[in-house]
Order: structure tokens, then C-alpha cells, then sequence
């Protein structure tokens, strides 16, 4: 596919099908250790919850740095460039790495006063720290995949790490029972062997997007001399990704704040929320392809000059992800209590996750708006707004709105759920009018100038 002349509609659905597809079945395997830990004790699906704040960090890490690494690559290529492609491809690795073995250290050191932080003590804590620290010590995998794809996305191929995670989603259902009961000669490692199953499968994946991307253009022509450090590489990509990994922090973070203000109520709440929020990513599987579609298809083109294409993908993005999100709200409105009921049997985790996607059902919109023009502004290399409107949308407002619903007004766990709903199309509204100012902003004479940084105008 040529990404800077086919028609946008049909790139946009050749990127983002395959995309959301793998992006299901990433999700069905967070869902299979929902199950597991559920056959475990309640507890332990609750230490599921509490922990994936933390391990979200690490997704947050890697996610953001691949994007930038996706937009300096996509950039590149789009300008015809591919000596500086190459160039940004072996040091978002290299960057990745060092990352990773950072996050390793700090996370097993802060783990357990987060935890403390959050309500977890005595045996729900021991929960927490069995599945964390296996996942914490194998960091720079979970990075290294993120980053090593971007080099893969920002090629247009989106169908390599689609078959890594069907493969990880169906293996994963047999090592969580293998290594969660024992068998064969493992032995029984509890919560701990859904962390261990996690921990190979993603090396392993990490370990085939390597071979892919070193069988393809931008990979046939590595030079040991790519890898050597580039500090001017490394701000580069610090500077588009950290933001990124930054924004996707923010949401953490946000986690972080709805899950303290969800377990002022009850752990069952926590609970129920873990639960909900992993049937809502469901519905939101489509808008993550959209969201790769519209970053891959903005780099190339912004680096190529051709901005009224960016507009065309923008605006594509946003109309194909509000039909789905439409049709997934209904679902959502209309089968909230049997998905519940599928991961849990207690009525009070039943109740308060149905009540959170009935909400959801009319937030979904939001995500749709906010995501894609986030994307699009990291496509221009353009990452700040996100994290600012990350800022807003899951700590100052919630901080302000949760409070006044949920305790001045009464409403309980019920006001947290319509928090959510009112901050994230507050931040929605926001994002369409920056964005759309931002477009109107760019001349077409400025593009050369802002594609490329003018230290790395040339081939490293």
C-alpha cells in the first residue's frame, strides 16, 4: 500500500482492521486472567484490578514511546528519507531498553507503598505483589514489543503484531491454568503463574517482532553504526514520546484516582470496576485501530507535505469511529448484566458494574473524538496537547467533579460513574476545537520546515 497516495478511507480500514482485531484478542487475554484469578478468590480478582494502575504504567511507557517512534519513523518515510528511518528505528530500541531496565528498579522499590496507597493490606497486598513483581522484573519486554512495533506500524503493517497477539491470547489460556494449578512439573504458583504466563508470552512476542521487522525495508538495511547512541536521536524521540507515555501515564493516574475514590466504598466496587472497564475496552477495541490508522497515515503524509490528506484522515477516523461506538453503546445498554454476570457471581460487583455501563454506553463518543484528534496532533509531531488534556481529563477534573457528586451530592458510586461520563466530553469538546484550530493553523509552505528537524535533515 502506498500511504501517501491511496485513498484514505481504504488505508484507513486496511490499518485499522487488523489492528483492532489484534487489539481483541489482547483484551481477551486480560480477560482470561480476570477468569482465572476469579477461580481463585474475589480477593484475587481484586488484586487484578488494583494492579493494573501499576502495570498500566509500563503499557503507558511503552505504548507512548512507540507512537513517537511511529511518528519520527512514519515522518521520515513520508519525506523519502529511509537512512533517518532507519536511524530512529535502532534508537527507539536502544531507548526502550534503557527505559525498561529503569522502570524494573523503581517499580519493584514503589510497588508496595503504591499498593498500601490504594487500600491493599495483609493478604490482599500479598495478592498484589505476586502478580506485580514477575510482571515489574520483566519490563524491558513489555517495552521493547511496544517500540520494536512502531517500526512495523509506521510501515503500514499492522498484521504482524495482529497474529503475535491472537498467538498470545490462545497461549495464554493454556499456561494461566497450567501455571496458576501446577502440572507436568510446574508447580501449583497461584496468581503468580498469571503474571509468569504474561511475562514469557510477551518476550516471546517481542523476540518474532524483531525477526519481522529486520525481514523488511526499514530493516534489511541496519548498520551496526544505527545502534550506536545518538543523543540527538534520543531527544527526538524523547521529545514525541514521552509525552505520549506521559498522556497514556495521565491515565493511570487516572486509574489510580478513580480506583482510591471506587474503594472508599467497598473492595466489591473495585472490583466491579476492574470487571466493567475490561468489558468497556471491548467495545473500544475499533477505536485503537482507528487510533494506529490515524497516527501511521498523518506521519506519512505530514512528512510528505500533504496536509489536506491529514484533514481527509482525521475526519474519516472520526465518522467510522462514531458509527461503531453508536452500535456499541446499544450493546452495552442493552447486554450490561449478562457480561457482568459471566465474571462474577456477587450480586453487589454485579449491580454497581452494571450501573458502570449504562454510563459508559453514552461516553463512548467521547473516546472517539478525543482519541483520534490526539493521535493526529502526535501524526504532526505535535504531542503536548495530549498530555495536557490527559492532565485535565484524569486528574483536575475528576479531583473536583467525583467529590462533589459522590459525597456533596450523595450520589455514591453512582457519582462516579456520571463523573467520568461529564469530564470525558468536557475534555472531548475540547480536543475537536484545538484541533481543528491547530489544522487551520498550518500553511502548506510551513510543512517542509516542520517535518523534519533540521539536525536530522540528512541522512545520520
Amino acid at each position: 500500500m502506498n500511504l501517501t497516495a491511496d485513498p484514505i478511507p481504504r488505508l484507513v480500514r486496511d490499518l485499522a482492521v487488523p489492528a483492532s482485531i489484534g487489539f481483541f484478542f489482547n483484551t481477551m487475554f486480560n480477560v482470561v486472567d480476570t477468569w482465572w484469578a476469579g477461580r481463585i478468590a474475589t480477593q484475587a480478582q481484586a488484586a487484578l484490578s488494583l494492579s493494573f494502575p501499576v502495570f498500566f504504567i509500563l503499557i503507558a511507557m511503552g505504548s507512548g514511546l512507540a507512537q513517537g517512534a511511529t511518528a519520527l519513523i512514519a515522518n521520515a518515510l513520508g519525506a523519502g528519507d529511509i537512512a533517518r528511518a532507519r536511524h530512529y528505528a535502532a534508537q527507539a530500541a536502544l531507548f526502550g531498553v534503557g527505559v525498561g531496565a529503569v522502570l524494573t528498579v523503581l517499580g519493584l522499590l514503589v510497588a508496595p507503598s503504591l499498593f498500601r496507597l490504594l487500600g491493599a493490606s495483609d493478604e490482599y497486598l500479598r495478592f498484589c505483589l505476586a502478580y506485580m513483581n514477575p510482571i515489574l522484573a520483566g519490563s524491558v519486554f513489555f517495552l521493547l514489543q511496544s517500540v520494536l512495533n512502531g517500526g512495523l506500524q509506521a510501515q503500514g503493517d499492522t498484521r504482524t503484531f495482529r497474529n503475535v497477539l491472537i498467538a498470545g491470547c490462545l497461549l495464554n489460556a493454556i499456561l494461566d491454568p497450567w501455571f496458576l494449578y501446577g502440572g507436568l512439573g510446574i508447580p501449583p504458583m497461584g496468581i503468580a503463574g498469571i503474571a509468569l504466563s504474561t511475562l514469557l508470552i510477551t518476550a516471546a512476542g517481542a523476540a518474532y517482532i524483531a525477526r519481522c521487522l529486520r525481514l523488511t525495508p526499514l530493516g534489511r538495511g541496519l548498520r551496526a553504526t544505527d545502534f550506536r547512541p545518538s543523543s540527538a536521536a534520543f531527544r527526538d524521540i524523547a521529545r514525541q514520546g514521552l509525552p505520549a507515555s506521559l498522556n497514556m501515564m495521565t491515565v493511570a493516574l487516572g486509574i489510580f484516582v478513580i480506583t482510591w475514590f471506587v474503594s472508599r466504598f467497598s473492595a466489591k466496587g473495585v472490583a466491579a470496576y476492574g470487571i466493567a472497564t475490561r468489558i468497556e475496552q471491548i467495545i473500544l477495541l475499533p477505536t485503537i485501530g482507528l487510533n494506529i490508522a490515524t497516527l501511521t497515515l498523518c506521519g506519512q503524509n505530514f512528512g510528505a507535505g500533504r496536509l489536506d490528506r491529514v484533514r481527509e484522515t482525521w475526519r474519516i477516523a472520526v465518522r467510522y469511529g462514531l458509527i461503531l461506538m453508536g452500535a456499541g453503546g446499544v450493546a452495552l445498554l442493552l447486554g450490561a448484566g449478562p457480561l457482568m454476570r459471566v465474571f462474577s457471581q456477587d450480586p453487589a460487583v454485579i449491580d454497581a458494574g452494571i450501573t458502570y455501563l449504562r454510563v459508559a454506553a453514552l461516553t463512548l463518543g467521547s473516546y472517539v473524538i478525543l482519541y483520534q484528534t490526539v493521535f493526529m496532533l502526535q501524526g504532526l509531531k505535535r504531542p503536548m496537547f495530549g498530555l495536557w488534556i490527559g492532565l485535565f481529563r484524569q486528574i483536575l477534573a475528576p479531583a473536583l467533579v467525583f467529590p462533589l457528586l459522590a459525597f456533596t451530592l450523595g450520589l455514591g458510586l453512582h457519582g462516579i460513574w456520571w463523573g467520568i461520563a461529564l469530564v470525558n466530553w468536557g475534555a472531548a469538546l475540547a480536543a475537536w476545537s484545538y484541533g481543528r484550530s491547530q489544522l487551520r493553523n498550518l500553511a502548506p509552505s510551513s510543512l517542509g520546515s516542520e517535518a523534519v528537524s533540521p539536525h536530522l535533515r540528512t541522512a545520520p
